[in-house]
Formats: structure tokens, sequence, C-alpha cells
């Protein structure tokens, strides 16, 4: 078995954060709060997107960013996926707004739902080429893909940078858990390999996870964080207070001290390569310390010629050439076929023994759902499946 030359420990026998330290931004002090408040300029109302970006900042999952990029760091993850200090990210962490009247200097009052949520310290304010920003992190400005329409058709004209004082977290449907509390659930000097999905979780996608603690480079001494994206992702796809409904019903159904749960307030940008650096990043702050990656990792296709955006293994080869430096791991996630004769298998066991592959398209699968009719359980568990037809 490969032992894992890149890891390090901290005191807590975890994988320390990215940068060395979790970079936890809530304050608690509320005399600072109203000080913070009096000398608010503005409210931005932040979308989904920013709420998700902001929560994340403020418990420590983009470490070791303590606020929003400022143009010097927008520029340099865009072009080199790197902050100016060096460290590795994959795509860039902006506010975006319509407000010209916003000052550099100024604090901007950050709201979401009501809530208050934070308050920016404008250290940069600047207009993005937009056009760069996308052929860069997405190497494409076609409007077909999902994260290039959304930056041409969602974010404002300006992009805003500068720390985070937070108050409080975003009141979600479902409970996220913050890494440091990700952390405490983990177990000291072990192994823990993340699964990353942002889709229900079937039969195959849980016997790639288990299978995955049987890798040669995993330790004996090992744990699965199954840590799904419950934030906006592709439109058409399942709505993430569903998404959490079906993995919290499989977290009571399966009983595996091997396996831990969480969600990731996170919104998919399907950026291919770039999107498997970020969820590296975003990981390791959470205590993993390996990565499942499958083909075709956050990758989309255009919405009107079909075409795939990435070649099959672009996002693998790109989070290999990135593991040494983020003292991580890959794990391939193996081809797993259904098979009438053993179950479930590697594709290539399956033609090597000529058995019979079962096969349900995802097509097929959301008709049964909306007929009613019955789906077969190597397919889907019936948990999820009761979930997916009562939403």
């Amino acid at each position: 078995m490969k032992s894992n030359k890149y890891s390090q420990r901290d005191s807590n026998g975890l994988i320390p954060a990215y940068g060395g330290e979790l970079k936890e931004l809530i304050i608690k002090e509320e005399s600072l709060k109203s000080e913070l408040l009096s000398q608010v300029s503005y409210e931005h109302v932040c979308s989904d997107r920013n709420a998700c970006d902001l929560e994340l900042l403020s418990v420590g999952g983009f470490s070791p960013l303590e606020g929003f990029m400022d143009e010097e760091d927008y520029k340099s993850v865009i072009q080199s996926n790197r902050c100016t200090n060096g460290l590795l990210f994959g795509l860039p962490i902006v506010l975006d707004t319509n407000n010209s009247q916003i000052k550099k200097g100024e604090k901007i009052l950050l709201t979401y739902k009501k809530q208050q949520l934070a308050v920016l310290e404008v250290s940069s304010k600047w207009e993005p080429d937009k056009s760069v920003e996308a052929k860069f992190c997405y190497g494409t400005n076609s409007l077909d893909h999902p994260a290039v329409k959304m930056i041409f058709n969602e974010r404002g004209r300006y992009y805003l940078g500068g720390k985070i004082y937070s108050f409080e977290l975003p009141a979600r449907d479902f409970p996220c858990k913050t890494p440091k509390e990700v952390r405490d659930l983990l177990p000291a000097n072990f192994d823990v390999v993340a699964f990353q999905c942002r889709n229900p979780i079937h039969r195959a996608h849980y016997e790639l996870f288990t299978n995955a603690l049987k890798s040669e480079n995993v330790s004996s001494k090992a744990v699965v964080l199954v840590h799904p994206t419950c934030g906006p992702t592709q439109q058409d796809d399942i709505p993430g207070k569903v998404r959490y409904l079906t993995y919290k019903k499989l977290e009571e159904e399966i009983s595996n001290k091997e396996i831990k749960w969480a969600f990731l307030p996170y919104s998919m940008h399907m950026a291919g390569p770039r999107e498997a650096l970020q969820h590296m990043i975003i990981r390791r702050n959470y205590g993993c310390t390996h990565f499942i990656i499958g083909r075709d990792m956050a990758g989309c296709k255009s919405s009107s010629t079909g075409e795939d955006f990435y070649g099959p293994y672009d996002a693998q080869n790109f989070a290999n050439e990135c593991s040494e430096e983020l003292m991580m791991q890959t794990v391939p996630s193996k081809n797993l076929v259904y098979t009438k004769e053993k179950g479930y298998i590697t594709a290539e066991e399956a033609k090597e023994k000529n058995y019979q592959i079962m096969k349900l398209s995802g097509t097929e699968f959301r008709k049964k759902l909306r007929n009613g009719d019955s789906i077969p359980e190597w397919f889907a568990f019936k948990s999820v499946v009761d979930v997916l037809r009562k939403s």
C-alpha cells in the first residue's frame, strides 16, 4: 500500500487547514458589531450565490481567505489559479454589485433574506473583463456554459473585494456543519476521503465511495466524508432542500461508522478542472486528506450543441498536478456497473467475464419517477425514491 507521503497532522491528528490556519471570520463582540454597523454606507442584498460564498468565507471553508478577493488576487487567480501570495485557488471569490456609488474604504452591510450577515470593508472595486474571466476560468466565452451565462447575465457590473466581519450565517432549510464542526467528528490520524456530489445518491454512488476506502493509497484506518453541495447548481438540477432530504434519509438508514455525513453550502460553477481544485481546497479545510475524483468531474455540455466543454480526464489530471502541493491525494472513482451475475463490479471485470450489465439512464429514471413506475433497488435506494416522489 502506498503511504500518504504528503500528509501532515495538527495537534488534533488532522490535516491542517490550507495556509495553516482555519480562518473563521464570525465576530463575537457586540460592541464591535455595533461600531461596524454605525459605519455602514450602503446595504448589499446578497444573491443565493453571494450568500454561499459569504458563508464559506465566514466559517473558514475558503481558508486562507479573510474576505472577498481584491482586484490583484482576482486577476492572479483567473490567470494562474493562484493568489498573489502564491497559494493555489481554483476560482475567484468576489462580491458583485451594480452600485456605482460604492467607494474604496467604505463599509457595506451584507444582508440575505432580511438577515444582517456581515460587513464588508471595501479594499478594492473594479469593473472586471468578464470575457477574460470566462476564458481563463471556464475555457470558453460561450453562454451555453452555465457559469459563463451566470457571470454575464446574473453578476453585477462591478466587483468588490475586502475584509469580512461576519455576524451570523444564513438561515437555511438544512443545516450545514462548519469545517470546525466536521473536524470535531473526525477520528485522529485517520485518512479522510471526501465524496463530492450535487445530485441524490444512488446505489452506484454508495458502492463507489465505500469502495474508495479500499484504494491502495488509502490507509486501513480511514473514513469517508459524504459531503454533497446543496447550493445553486444548473437550472435543471434537483433543488438543494430536496437533495438534502435524500441524504438525510440515507444517513438515518445506513449505520456505518466509516461514513460521516455533512452538507456544503457551495454554488457549483461546473468548471471542470478549476472546480476540482476548488473542491479539494474546500475539503482540506474540512479535514479531508483524500478526494474522490471521477471521469468528467464538474463537467457540463453545451446547451446548444451537446458537446462537452472539458475532456473526460481534464479535471482528474489537473487535480493530480495540484495534489502534492495541497498535501492531499486523489482517489480515482472506479467505473462500476451492475451485473445480473455478481452485482456491482468494475466495467473491466464485467467485460472480461462477459456478464450482463443492467442499465437505467437518467432520463428513464426521471420518467419512471414521474409515472410512478417501479425503480429497481440496484439503481436507487427505495428511501431516496420515496423522498423524490413526494417533492
